[in-house]
C-alpha cells in the first residue's frame, strides 16, 4: 500500500461533494441539451451549473471578488435565456472561470488574468483523467480505491456477463429471451456519451481548478524598451503631428465642412475608403504611445513632450471622429447593416483606449491600470451586445430612414429572419408601392413561419423569439393579407421571377430531293 495516496477525510468529503455536483450537472445537460435547438434551455443550464459550483464550493463565496464574478455569470446566464449566442457564452464561461480561479489567485491584471483562462481552458481536456487516476490511488481501509472499485464492482459484472453469455448459447430458453430484448440505438448511445464527455471536460475544471502560476506574474506585462531619447522623442513627435494635421485638414475641409470634393470622387468612395484604415492608424499611434513613453521616462518628464504628445492624441481623436462621420456618410449614402454596427462600437473603443493611454500617461498610471480599464470598457460594450439584436437595429433603421424604395436592400433584411420580422410587417403598410408591399408581405409571412416553427419546440424556444411572436401576433391581429401567387418562384428579396422565356423554334432541316434519274 506504499504506492497509494493517502488523502485527509475532510478533503474526501470535499471531492465527493464535487463528484456528486458534477454528475447532477451532466444529468441536467443530458435532460436539456441533448438534441438542443439553439434555444434558451443553454441558459437554464448554465444557471444550474453556476448554482452547483457555487454550492459545493463555499471558497467561491468567501474570495476577494467572488461575489462579482458569480453575479456576472449569473447575468450571462439570463442573457443565454433571453437570446442564446456564442459571445454570452464565451462570457459565461468567462466569469464562471473567473469565479473558479478566485479562491487561488488574486486578481492582478487582465492580461494575466487571461492567460489564466486560457490554461484553464487548454487543461480542461486532462484534469477529469489526472483526478480520476487520483482516485484510483486513494487508499483506504483494504487497499486502494482503484483495486476496491475493480474487485467489488468491475470483476464481478466481467465474469457474470461472461458467465450469462455461455449459458445464453447452451440454452435456448435463455438465447431467446436475451434476442427479444431491444437494446438502445448505438448511435444514440455514443451521442448522449459525446455529450456527457464534453459537459465533463467544461464543468470539472470549475469544481476543482488548479492553482496557475507563471513566471511572468513578477515581471512587467508589457516589454520593456529602452527609453528613447529626449531629441528622437521630439522629432518624432513633430513629424507624426505635420502627418496628422495634412489628413485632419483633409477631412475638415472635405467631409466636415461640405466643401465639394474632388471631381470623380463620391462623398461614398471617400467615406468607405478612410473609415476602417484611419482606425488601424490610430490603433498604432496608440501602440506608439504605450511603449514609448512610460510614465517616469525622461521624455515623458519634457514639458515640450508632454504638449506635443497631447496634441498628437487630440488629433488621433479627431481622426476616430472623422472615421466615425465617414461610416455614418456611407450607411446614409447606402444602409446599415450589423457589420457597420459593431465598427461603430469598435471605433467609440478605440477612442476610448486613446483617451485612458492619455489618462495614464500624464496621471503616472500602471500598464496593469491601464490593461484593467480597457478590459473594463471592452466587458461593457460586449455585455451590452449580448442584449442587443444589432440585426433588428439594422432592420429598424433601414425601413424608417427609406427615401428610395428601389434602394432598399430586400436581399439583407431576409437573411435577417426573424430579426427583421416586425420593420417588414410594418412596411407593408407604407407608401412603398404595390411591388414592394407584396415583397415585405411574403418575406414577413416567411420569417413568422419559421419563427413559429422554432418557437414550438422547447429545446429552440427563445425568450426574445417569444416577445417578437407575440408582437407580431399583435400586429397581424385582424390582417388576412396574403402574397401574390407567384408560379415560378421568388428570387432573392422575395421578387416574383418571371415565366421562363418560351423554348426557341428551330427551322426544319431542309428535305433532300432525288435528281433525275437517281435511282432512291
Amino acid at each position: 500500500m506504499t504506492g497509494a495516496l493517502t488523502i485527509p477525510s475532510w478533503s474526501r468529503y470535499s471531492f465527493a461533494m464535487k463528484l456528486g455536483g458534477a454528475l447532477a450537472i451532466l444529468a441536467a445537460a443530458d435532460v436539456l441539451l441533448y438534441g438542443f435547438g439553439g434555444g434558451s434551455v443553454i441558459g437554464l443550464f448554465a444557471l444550474i451549473w453556476l448554482a452547483v459550483m457555487v454550492l459545493v464550493r463555499p471558497a467561491v463565496r468567501n474570495a476577494r471578488g467572488g461575489w462579482v464574478a458569480i453575479l456576472c455569470g449569473a447575468v450571462f446566464a439570463a442573457s443565454l435565456i433571453h437570446n442564446p449566442g456564442p459571445l454570452a457564452g464565451l462570457l459565461f464561461l468567462i466569469a464562471i472561470g473567473s469565479a473558479a480561479l478566485l479562491p487561488r489567485h488574486v486578481f492582478d491584471h487582465a492580461g494575466l488574468w487571461c492567460l489564466r483562462l486560457t490554461t484553464l481552458g487548454v487543461g480542461a481536456t486532462f484534469w477529469p483523467l489526472a483526478d480520476a487516476w487520483r482516485l484510483a490511488s486513494m487508499s483506504g481501509h483494504r487497499g486502494s480505491v482503484g483495486k476496491s472499485m475493480l474487485l467489488n464492482i468491475a470483476l464481478p459484472l466481467i465474469g457474470g456477463a461472461m458467465f450469462l453469455s455461455l449459458f445464453a448459447s447452451a440454452n435456448p430458453i435463455l438465447g431467446n429471451a436475451f434476442a427479444a430484448i431491444e437494446l438502445p440505438d448505438f448511435t444514440t448511445l455514443i451521442g448522449h456519451a459525446l455529450l456527457l464527455g464534453v459537459t465533463l471536460v467544461f464543468v470539472w475544471p470549475t469544481l476543482r481548478p488548479r492553482a496557475l502560476r507563471f513566471a511572468s506574474e513578477r515581471q512587467a506585462w508589457l516589454p520593456q524598451m529602452p527609453d528613447p531619447s529626449v531629441t528622437m522623442m521630439l522629432s518624432t513627435l513633430v513629424v507624426f503631428n505635420a502627418v496628422f494635421a495634412l489628413e485632419n485638414g483633409l477631412d475638415l475641409v472635405f467631409l466636415w465642412s461640405g466643401a465639394p470634393l474632388p471631381e470623380g470622387i463620391t462623398l461614398a468612395d471617400y467615406a468607405h475608403r478612410g473609415a476602417y484604415t484611419l482606425i488601424a492608424t490610430a490603433l498604432l499611434a496608440g501602440l506608439f504611445v504605450l511603449l514609448a513613453l512610460r510614465p517616469g521616462s525622461a521624455s515623458a518628464q519634457t514639458p515640450i513632450i508632454r504638449r506635443l504628445l497631447l496634441v498628437w492624441v487630440a488629433q488621433n481623436l479627431l481622426l476616430v471622429a472623422s472615421s466615425i462621420l465617414r461610416l455614418l456618410d456611407y450607411i446614409d449614402a447606402y444602409s446599415l447593416t450589423e457589420l457597420r454596427i459593431a465598427a461603430l462600437v469598435w471605433m467609440v473603443l478605440v477612442a476610448t483606449g486613446l483617451v485612458l493611454i492619455c489618462w495614464r500617461f500624464f496621471h503616472g498610471q500602471s500598464a496593469a491600470w491601464l490593461i484593467n480599464a480597457n478590459a473594463l470598457a471592452a466587458g461593457i460594450v460586449l455585455a451590452g451586445s449580448t442584449m442587443a439584436d444589432y440585426g433588428a437595429i439594422a432592420a429598424r433603421w433601414n425601413v424608417d430612414h427609406l427615401r428610395d424604395p428601389s434602394r432598399l436592400d430586400l436581399c439583407y433584411l431576409e437573411r435577417l429572419e426573424s430579426s427583421a420580422l416586425i420593420p417588414l410587417l410594418e412596411l407593408r403598410s407604407a407608401p412603398v408601392g404595390d411591388r414592394l408591399r407584396d415583397q415585405a408581405t411574403y418575406l414577413s409571412a416567411e420569417a413568422y413561419r419559421k419563427l413559429g416553427e422554432s418557437q414550438s419546440d422547447w429545446q429552440s424556444w427563445t425568450l426574445r423569439g417569444a416577445l417578437r411572436l407575440a408582437e407580431a401576433e399583435a400586429l397581424l391581429a385582424g390582417d388576412a393579407r396574403k402574397p401574390m401567387p407567384a408560379t415560378y418562384g421568388r428570387m432573392c428579396g422575395g421578387e416574383i421571377l418571371p415565366p421562363p422565356a418560351p423554348p426557341i423554334a428551330l427551322p426544319p432541316p431542309p428535305t433532300a430531293t432525288l435528281t433525275p434519274g437517281e435511282k432512291p
